[in-house]
């Protein structure tokens, strides 16, 4: 079922019966700024073991979990955290609403199940008005919902979904799916692990390093580096991690310009194939085989960002039995995105 929430007259018509479907163990599918996720009450296992199942995802692999802002989000912290430490705060102060995932020590006793089974939990608050305002409702009454675990609404390791339509195809059209909009990040948040005394990044995301090292004061070190210190603990298991992730059913194979322009100018180019080009000249190219499915990637970090999943959906659902995809340029506005690719062609 799906409501429409991209108006403040259908968002207050929408709200109670999403409340109610999370507060009765259902899932519902919601809008965040980054993808649209799959939600379910934290600390309800039935409910957390429904998303792991609608998903195909392991029951060992750790959700975030979305919680209010204001002072509804600073008592959720400390219902799922155990310990702050003063630079996540810094970066919770910078970055939340927004997309930020924190690794926090959990309390005993408190989302065992949505945490994986580990010790740490992901705690996010989203950017997206339709989130926030399904999070402030829920945190009120005498029986308050302190937060929603919600991965990606997609099937476990494929194409995240940035519209409520990517959300029916996946799941199908019984779910409840508040409709906000397509997502403007476009990619997962960035992960933080602060469980071992320094800000590891275990997810590139919309909020770079040096974005977060300007915030937190601190120097964030890459998951080999913290390994290399021996920190104080082993990392944590963090979503969207895997080696192979994010993938459409079409192989997909990155080149750099140099490899791609090769290859259109031979015959290499396979019957069926998707391009996914940044560079002018590798479209014009491209532009003389004989029915190429052609996508253009944007020239900035943040555009590309916003339609890459999208892109990557438009052309697998053409029936591509390849998505060749240009490289991404080096920086760390990149990072995010150059990931993804890396993941979905793993």
């Amino acid at each position: 079922m799906l409501l429409d929430a991209r108006t403040p007259a259908g968002l207050d018509a929408a709200l109670p019966a999403a409340a109610d479907c999370l507060r009765a163990g259902g899932l519902i599918g919601l809008p965040t700024e980054t993808v649209y996720g799959l939600g379910a009450d934290a600390e309800n296992p039935a409910a957390v073991a429904a998303i792991f199942a609608a998903k195909g995802r392991p029951a060992d692999h750790p959700l975030i979990v979305h919680v209010a802002d204001g002072d509804a989000g600073a008592h959720a912290l400390t219902h799922f955290a155990s310990a702050v430490p003063a630079f996540a705060q810094a970066l919770a102060r910078a970055f939340w609403p927004g997309p930020l995932t924190l690794i926090l020590p959990r309390c005993e006793g408190v989302a065992h199940a949505a945490a994986g089974g580990q010790g740490s939990i992901g705690l996010r608050c989203p950017a997206h008005p339709v989130a926030l305002a399904l999070l402030r409702l829920l945190a009120q009454g005498p029986q308050p919902l302190w937060g929603i675990a919600a991965p990606s609404a997609n099937r476990f390791g494929r194409v995240s979904p940035t519209s409520a339509a990517h959300v029916r195809s996946e799941l199908g059209d019984s779910l409840l799916v508040l409709d906000g909009g397509d997502c403007q990040r476009g990619i997962e948040s960035t992960i933080v692990d602060c469980t071992r005394g320094q800000p590891v990044l275990l997810r590139p995301g919309p909020i770079t390093r040096a974005q977060l090292r300007a915030a937190c004061g601190q120097r964030v070190l890459l998951p080999a580096e913290a390994a290399a210190r021996a920190l104080q603990h082993a990392a944590p298991r963090a979503s969207g991690t895997l080696a192979s992730h994010y993938a459409p059913r079409a192989r997909v194979v990155l080149m750099d310009a140099a490899a791609l322009e090769g290859a259109l100018q031979t015959s290499a180019l396979p019957p069926r194939v998707g391009l996914y080009l940044r560079t002018a000249p590798l479209q014009t190219l491209a532009r003389a085989w004989p029915k190429p499915l052609l996508a253009r990637m944007p020239r900035s970090a943040p555009a590309a960002a916003r339609s890459l999943f999208a892109t990557l959906r438009r052309l697998d659902d053409a029936g591509v039995d390849a998505i060749w995809v240009e490289a991404v340029p080096d920086g760390l506005a990149w990072d995010g995105v150059r990931d993804r690719l890396q993941r979905a062609a793993a």
